[in-house]
C-alpha cells in the first residue's frame, strides 16, 4: 500500500493504526456510594435549615411556684430552643398573658412553661369561704403547707375548768389550703378555704384553742 507524501511523491511506508483510547468502567458500587453521600449531605442540610427555622424563644420556670400562686416577671426566664414546638411552651412573645394567673401544679425551676400548668380559676370554689386559722407548730403536719393541699380539721377535746376528763372532740371538717405563713410569734397561719356551712363551727374551735391539722392530700 503506497500513500501520497508532501510533495506528491507515492511512497510505500507502512500507515500506523488509529490509536484507541480505553475507556475506564465505572464500578456499579462506587457509584452507588456516591449517590447515597450526595443524599445524606442533602438531608444534613436540609436538617440544619430546618432546625435554624424552628429556633424559637420560649419561657420557662425560673424559680419554685406552689399551687396556687400568682405567676410573677421574677418566676419566669425566656430561653431559645430548637425544635420545641413539638412541646408547646408557652412563647416569650405571650408573657403578658399568663402573668397573674395561678399555678394549677407545683412549677419547678428549669422546666418548660405550658399552658395546661396554668389556670384562672380562683382558689375559692362554690360555696367556699376563706378563714384563717392561727396554730400552734405542733398542730400542724408539715413544716410548710403548700397551696392546694387538702386538709382535715379535727377538734380536740375541751377539757373541764377543774382538769377533769376531756369532753366532747373529733369533729371533722375539709378544707383547702390557699397560704400558710409563720408570724414572729412561732405561730403558723394557715388560709383555708372552707364549706360555708363549716366555718362558724371551725372559727368557734379556733378561739378555744381546739383545731388540729392533718394533711390528706399534698398538691
Amino acid at each position: 500500500m503506497s500513500v501520497a507524501t508532501r510533495n506528491g511523491t507515492p511512497s510505500d511506508a507502512p500507515v500506523a493504526p488509529p490509536r484507541v483510547v480505553r475507556q475506564r468502567r465505572i464500578r456499579p458500587g462506587l457509584l452507588g456510594l456516591a449517590v447515597l453521600l450526595i443524599a445524606v449531605g442533602g438531608l444534613g442540610a436540609a436538617f440544619a435549615v430546618t432546625s435554624v427555622r424552628s429556633t424559637g424563644s420560649y419561657l420557662a420556670v425560673a424559680r419554685p411556684v406552689d399551687v396556687g400562686e400568682q405567676l410573677t416577671t421574677d418566676d419566669l426566664v425566656t430561653v431559645r430552643l430548637s425544635g420545641g414546638r413539638e412541646l408547646r411552651p408557652v412563647p416569650a412573645g405571650r408573657l403578658k398573658e399568663v402573668l397573674g394567673l395561678r399555678a394549677a401544679v407545683r412549677l419547678t425551676p428549669g422546666t418548660l412553661l405550658t399552658r395546661g400548668q396554668l389556670t384562672d380559676a380562683p382558689l375559692l370554689g362554690p360555696g367556699q369561704q376563706q378563714i384563717a386559722l392561727g396554730l400552734k407548730p405542733a398542730r400542724v403536719p408539715a413544716r410548710t403547707l403548700h397551696p392546694g393541699d387538702r386538709v382535715l380539721l379535727v377538734s380536740t377535746p375541751d377539757r373541764q375548768a377543774d382538769g377533769s376528763a376531756a369532753t366532747g372532740g373529733g369533729t371533722r371538717f375539709e378544707g383547702t389550703v390557699i397560704d400558710s405563713a409563720a408570724p414572729e410569734n412561732d405561730d403558723v397561719v394557715v388560709y383555708l378555704a372552707l364549706a360555708v356551712r363549716d366555718v362558724p363551727a371551725v372559727v368557734a374551735l379556733a378561739a378555744d384553742d381546739r383545731v388540729a391539722l392533718v394533711l390528706t392530700g399534698a398538691a
